[in-house]
C-alpha cells in the first residue's frame, strides 16, 4: 500500500475494524413484512437459497465437495459476507436444516443492518477457516479470483462458547457488516490462530448463522407488478425476476453481479418486452437514462458504497462512496435506441404514456427525453465516419486500454478481436433504424434543437452501414479444408462428427468472424451472435439462409449440440485458439441461456415477415423446432448464467459451469436475462 493510501486510511478508518456498535447492546430481531419472497436453487455442488421481504433481500450460497463455501450477498450496496474454508480431508456436503427469516439489528450508533438467519448442516470432517471476507460483493468475488483482499477489510474473528462472529464497519463509518455461526451440534473452536468448525461423532456441525449488511437497502417491485398476464407460467424464472428487479434498477445476477449492468439490462428489456409491464420497462430505462455520460454513452456497470471508496483511495483520489460508473462497453451505447423505440412508439400503453414518461426527470434534474436525445447524438457521432467512408478502418472498435467491450467479456472472449461483428453488423445499424424512427415520431421535439437534421440522417447512414459492415467479417473455408478442421476437432473433443461432416454437404463454409484483429482480418470463431442479427433486423434473404447454415449445423460443424446451442466454435481456427474457445472458457463452446433466448426471438421475429419465400419460412420453422428442442432439454439450468457438457459414453451431458477443474469461473444460479423465457416461448408444441 502507498504512503498516500496509508496516510489517508490512517485519518479515514481509524476504527476501521471495530464493531459497529457496543456487542452487548446488539441483538438480532425479526423483519415482519407481507411481500415475503422465499425459494431454492439447487445446481451441481451449490445450494441457493433466496429471500426477500419489506427492507430484507439476500442470497445465500452453499457450496459443498472438498473446497467447502459460504456466501451471503445482498442487493443492497452489491454487498456481502462470506467464509472460504481451507481444503478438507474429504467432501464436506452442505443442506439447510432451517430456511432463512429476515433479521436486524441495530447498533450503538443507531444504524440498522438488515439480513438472515438460518441453520445449516455440515456433514464430513472437521474444518479450518481460511478468509472471512465481508464488504462489496466485488471484494469478495476478487478473493475467489486472486486469494486476496484490501488489507483494510480484514476482520478478525471473536469466540466464545461455540460461537464465532466478524464484524466491521464500513470504511467510511456507514453500516457494517456482520456474520454469525453458533454450534447447535458439533464445536466451534480456535486452533493455532484459526476457527476451525468440530463435527459431533455423528460427524456433522449443526450451525445457526446470522449474515447481514448496513448498505442502504432497493425498493423492490413486488412480483404482481412485473408482468403481463400473457407472460408465461414459469414460477421460477419470476421468482429470479422478482429478486432482481427494484425500482432503482435491475441486477444483473447472483450472487456475483448483484448490482446494475447497462446491457444486461437492455437486452433483457429488449426480450421480455411483450410480457413485461410498463413498470418494470420503465425503471430499467431509468436506471440507464441516470447512468448517462456527458456525452449520452451508456454505462456499462457500477462501484458501489465501499467498494467506490477503496477505488478511490487506490487511485489517491478524495474518500468518497458515490458511485463510479464504467463506461468502457461499446455494444451497450447502441442497444439503448433500439429498446426505447420498441417501447414508446409499438407498446399498447399509447404515446400519452410515453410522452409522460419522458417527461420525468433524472436525479440530475435531466429530463429524460433529453438524456435520450444526448445518446441519440452520440450513435450519430460514432458511426457518421463508416457512412462517410464504409471501410474496416472506421468501424466501432474497443477502447485502446481494453481488452473487452461487448458482451463477449472475457479476456479470450473475441480471440484477440478488436472490432466485433455484433456491434458493428448488427447493433450501430439497428440503433441508427431507432434514431429515425424516434426522430420521426415527434416525441422527442421538446427535446430537440440543432441536432434535429443530424438524426433526420439516421435512415440512410443505416443503409451503409447494412450494406457495407457484414461483408467485412466474412469467412469462407472450402469444403475439404472445413472437413478436415472437423473431423480433427471432434477427434480433439472425444465428440461423434458423423452428423456433423454429413451437415456440410458439397458447399464451402462461410460464416461472420466473431471480430476482426486490429489489422481488419477476421477471427475464424464461429459463433452465436447471428442471434443478434435476427432479433434486431430484417436482413436479405441470403443473410438470413448463411446465418441459418452457420448456426444450426450439429457440432462441431455448427453451433447445435444436444446440450444447447453453443456461443462459439473454434474448429475452423487454429489450434492455439481453439485452446481459448474450450467448454471450460466462459465465451467458449458452453451455453448461455440468453444467447438462446435471443436466437429463439430472432426466428420468431422473422418468421413475421411477409417478404420471405415458403421455402426460406420452412427452413426458418425447422431452426425453431430444433432450438427449441434443446432449450427444453436445458430445462433444469435454464435460469443459470451459463453452463458447460461433458461427454460420456459418446452423449453430451450437461455439467454446471464452474464447478469443475479448469473452468474459467463459475456461474451465476439467477441471472436476469436467463429470466427471459418468460416473454420468449416456444410457437406451438414441438412435435418429431
Amino acid at each position: 500500500m502507498n504512503f498516500l493510501l496509508r496516510s489517508v486510511l490512517g485519518v479515514f478508518l481509524i476504527c476501521a475494524g471495530c464493531a459497529p456498535g457496543n456487542r452487548h447492546t446488539m441483538r438480532l430481531a425479526p423483519v415482519d413484512a407481507d411481500d415475503v419472497l422465499q425459494f431454492s436453487i439447487s445446481e451441481g455442488r451449490a445450494l441457493n437459497e433466496f429471500y426477500r421481504a419489506g427492507p430484507v433481500a439476500a442470497h445465500l450460497v452453499l457450496t459443498s465437495g472438498a473446497q467447502p463455501r459460504l456466501v451471503v450477498a445482498f442487493p443492497a450496496g452489491n454487498s456481502g459476507v462470506s467464509l472460504w474454508f481451507e481444503d478438507a480431508a474429504r467432501a464436506a456436503a452442505w443442506r439447510v436444516s432451517a430456511a432463512p427469516r429476515g433479521v436486524r439489528l441495530t447498533d450503538g450508533k443507531g444504524r440498522t443492518l438488515y439480513g438472515i438467519e438460518f441453520e445449516a448442516t455440515l456433514e464430513g470432517p472437521a474444518l479450518s477457516v481460511e478468509r472471512a471476507v465481508l464488504g462489496n460483493i466485488r471484494s469478495i468475488r476478487g478473493y475467489g479470483y486472486t486469494g486476496e483482499t484490501p488489507a483494510q477489510i480484514d476482520t478478525t474473528p471473536t469466540l466464545q462458547g461455540g460461537r464465532v462472529e466478524w464484524r466491521r464497519q464500513r470504511l467510511d463509518d456507514g453500516g457494517g457488516y456482520y456474520l454469525s455461526l453458533e454450534a447447535l451440534e458439533g464445536d466451534i473452536e480456535e486452533a493455532e490462530g484459526q476457527v476451525r468448525l468440530i463435527p459431533s461423532g455423528a460427524g456433522l456441525v449443526r450451525l445457526k448463522i446470522a449474515a447481514l449488511t448496513g448498505d442502504e437497502p432497493l425498493t423492490p417491485i413486488t412480483l404482481d407488478r412485473l408482468l403481463a398476464n400473457r407472460a408465461a407460467d414459469d414460477p421460477a424464472s419470476r421468482n429470479i425476476l422478482a429478486f432482481l428487479s427494484y425500482k432503482e434498477k435491475l441486477l444483473a445476477g447472483s450472487w456475483r453481479f448483484l448490482t446494475y449492468f447497462g446491457r444486461d439490462t437492455l437486452l433483457s428489456l429488449k426480450m421480455l418486452m411483450p410480457a413485461a409491464s410498463p413498470e418494470l420497462i420503465e425503471a430499467g430505462l431509468a436506471s440507464v437514462f441516470e447512468r448517462l455520460d456527458a456525452q449520452g454513452a451508456v454505462a456499462h456497470e457500477e462501484d458501489l458504497a465501499e467498494f467506490a471508496l477503496l477505488r478511490r483511495l487506490e487511485t489517491g483520489e478524495a474518500p468518497s462512496t458515490a458511485p463510479i460508473y464504467d463506461y468502457a462497453m461499446v455494444d451497450d451505447d447502441f442497444l439503448l435506441a433500439p429498446l426505447a423505440a420498441d417501447y414508446l412508439l409499438k407498446r399498447p400503453e399509447g404515446r400519452a404514456r410515453a410522452a409522460a414518461f419522458l417527461q420525468q426527470r433524472t436525479k440530475s434534474d435531466e429530463a429524460y427525453g433529453a438524456a435520450l436525445t444526448r445518446n441519440l447524438r452520440f450513435i450519430i457521432d460514432e458511426t457518421r465516419a463508416f457512412a462517410d467512408a464504409p471501410g474496416w478502418t472506421a468501424l466501432i472498435r474497443l477502447k485502446d486500454d481494453k481488452h473487452a467491450g461487448e458482451w463477449r467479456d472475457s479476456e479470450e472472449g473475441l480471440g484477440g478481436g478488436r472490432i466485433p461483428y455484433n456491434v458493428n453488423a448488427v447493433l450501430a445499424p439497428a440503433a441508427l433504424r431507432a434514431t429515425a424512427r424516434l426522430a420521426a415520431s415527434g416525441l422527442l421535439d421538446p427535446y430537440l434543437s440543432e441536432e434535429r437534421n443530424d438524426l433526420a440522417a439516421a435512415e440512410s447512414m443505416a443503409a451503409i452501414w447494412e450494406r457495407e459492415a457484414a461483408p467485412l467479417f466474412r469467412v469462407r473455408i472450402e469444403n475439404e479444408t472445413a472437413r478436415a478442421h472437423v473431423a480433427a476437432y471432434a477427434k480433439s473433443l472425444g465428440a461423434p462428427a458423423g452428423d456433423a461432416l454429413a451437415s456440410l454437404g458439397d458447399e464451402d463454409v462461410v460464416f461472420n468472424a466473431v471480430a476482426l484483429d486490429a489489422e481488419g482480418a477476421p477471427i475464424p470463431v464461429l459463433n452465436s451472435d447471428e442471434g443478434f442479427l435476427l432479433a434486431f433486423s430484417d436482413p436479405p434473404p441470403d443473410a438470413l439462409v448463411r446465418a441459418l447454415d452457420a448456426t444450426f449445423r450439429p457440432f462441431p460443424a455448427g453451433l447445435l449440440s444436444p446440450a444447447g446451442l453453443l456461443v462459439a466454435n473454434a474448429a475452423y481456427a487454429a489450434p492455439p485458439l481453439q485452446d481459448d474457445f474450450s467448454n471450460s472458457h466462459y465465451h467458449g463452446a458452453v451455453v448461455w441461456s440468453w444467447q438462446q433466448a435471443l436466437l429463439a426471438s430472432g426466428l420468431a421475429r422473422q418468421l413475421q415477415r411477409e417478404d420471405i419465400t415458403d421455402a426460406l419460412r420452412g427452413r426458418l420453422e425447422t431452426a425453431e423446432r430444433d432450438l427449441w428442442r434443446v432449450i427444453e432439454a436445458g430445462e433444469a439450468v435454464k435460469t443459470s448464467e451459463l453452463w458447460s457438457w461433458s461427454i460420456k459414453d459418446g452423449a453430451f451431458v450437461i455439467e454446471p459451469f464452474g464447478q469443475r477443474d479448469g473452468d474459467a469461473t463459475e456461474s451465476n444460479a439467477a441471472q436476469l436475462w436467463s429470466t427471459v423465457y418468460l416473454a420468449v416461448t416456444p410457437p406451438a408444441p414441438l412435435t418429431d
